[in-house]
């Protein structure tokens, strides 16, 4: 039974959250000043720096921590009403990788002196993190990863390659797996440490995608040198400490209101056009499709409401968040394919000197929505976790 209402408790918060955002949100066109850059950017990061402030200040920046370490200590549905109502206004949780995945890591594994030196830095968003994760022959199957981290002393060096990392050309910092111990089955003998970026030895290779942009990069380590003080929980057990590395509220609702606002924004685009700028007017197609889409986010924002619901009862999604996820992903490559379609011949352009090229960001859309189904877990992996965990079938 999925609980869609909210108690006179939580439809009070909602109201508070409300009130926040109307007060110290910064307007969708600051938002977009800043992350677009050119004139007005300067301005615009004023604000979004004093929206950040404002979340910090309040606890919101990470809902999910306990209040003793800056958080909000808000329970699940708390902070699924906080997500989708910063979703429904534009603006998202401004945490990152640092708020929503190391921050309740070390919450959980990290010595005192740990939580002391980097809690505060993620929380005011002091210190880029990025995740080192991904190996050339370990990325489904991470375990197999074989970068190496060999002890020396009070220190271990490490060698070896990661690669799909996101936003590393950008980060201070990375937290990141090694392979401490090789002789040692594959999800033992691996170690969770915290390295420097600007380290001797570190090397980073941006790779650029299909869209033309980077982000992802290769990292290289060449005996880059780590104190043991930087490992997170035990030595060669950091396998279990990387499991704990997720966000807490996995109910996707951000996404699924996000969603629905693309939605909603490229059917606004495309009435506003003139009958020779879009395809709407002359295909009768395109009208079904949209409302196909609409549905689709629907059903997403469903799938959200049953994720939280197991949550506020104190169950832990399983396959019902890779239900949620492949069909997010598969839903987002059809949205694109819609928007593509929407401009005609136009919408295949990518020339960024073209002005037509620039509607609706249709074929970079398009040509990046590739990675959806890739991303935080292949569509195929997510298949497997239904069929085995959600439906009981055997493994193949």
């Amino acid at each position: 039974m999925v609980d869609f209402a909210d108690t006179e408790v939580e439809a009070e918060f909602r109201a508070e959250v409300e009130q926040f955002i109307e007060q110290h949100a910064p307007d969708a066109g600051a938002m977009g000043a800043m992350f677009g850059g050119g004139a007005g950017a300067g301005e615009a990061r004023k604000a979004f720096e004093r929206w950040r402030d404002a979340l910090v200040e309040r606890g919101w920046i990470a809902p999910h921590w306990p209040s003793e370490y800056g958080g909000a200590g808000l329970t699940v549905k708390e902070q699924f009403i906080l997500n989708e109502q910063l979703a429904e206004s534009g603006t998202g949780n401004v945490g990152g990788l640092g708020v929503m995945m190391l921050g309740p890591t070390l919450i959980i594994h990290g010595t005192e002196e740990q939580k002391q030196e980097h809690l505060t830095g993620i929380l005011q968003g002091k210190v880029n993190w990025c995740q080192g994760w991904s190996e050339p022959s370990a990325g489904s199957d991470l375990a197999s990863l074989q970068t190496r981290a060999t002890r020396d002393g009070d220190e271990f060096v490490i060698n070896g390659q990661k690669i799909w990392t996101s936003g590393a050309q950008n980060a201070d910092m990375m937290y990141m797996l090694a392979r401490t111990d090789p002789d040692a089955p594959k999800h033992r003998g691996i170690t969770f440490f915290l390295l420097n970026m600007k380290a001797p030895g570190v090397s980073v290779r941006p790779l650029v995608q299909m869209t033309g942009t980077s982000g992802f990069s290769e990292v290289f380590f060449e005996d880059v040198r780590v104190p043991a003080a930087n490992i997170i929980g035990e030595e060669n057990r950091g396998w279990y400490v990387g499991a704990t590395l997720m966000d807490y509220e996995r109910s996707g609702i951000g996404s699924a209101v996000g969603t629905r606002r693309r939605v909603e924004t490229m059917l606004k685009m495309a009435k506003d056009l003139s009958d020779d700028e879009s395809m709407l007017p002359r295909n009768g197609e395109l009208r079904l499709m949209f409302a196909d889409r609409f549905i689709d986010a629907e059903i997403a924002m469903l799938f959200s409401y049953r994720i939280v619901t197991l949550q506020a009862r104190g169950l832990v999604p399983n396959y019902e968040a890779s239900v949620s996820k492949l069909y997010s992903s598969e839903m987002g490559q059809r949205i694109a394919a819609l928007n593509i379609k929407l401009f005609g011949l136009y919408g295949m352009l990518m020339d960024r000197e073209r002005p037509e090229a620039q509607r609706g960001g249709a074929a970079s859309g398009y040509v990046g929505a590739v990675s959806a189904t890739i991303a935080g877990g292949t569509s195929e992996i997510q298949r497997n976790v239904i069929a085995t965990r959600g439906l009981g079938l055997p493994r193949g």
